[in-house]
């Protein structure tokens, strides 16, 4: 796991995703789970990030 995008996931979950997967689903996903709940972005981002 790159240890720099975990931590943008955790500060600012969508920039983590975009870094790791582009604007993709998984990046609109996670900004709609960020809107919803900023705990649900991040892990969703970091589970993104650790999957790849």
């Amino acid at each position: 796991m790159d240890p720099i995008r975990i931590i943008l996931a955790i500060i600012l979950p969508p920039v983590g995703v975009f870094l790791q997967v582009g604007l993709g689903v998984h990046f609109w996903v996670n900004i709609l789970l960020t809107i919803l709940g900023y705990v649900p972005g991040i892990v969703h981002a970091v589970w993104i990030i650790a999957r790849r």
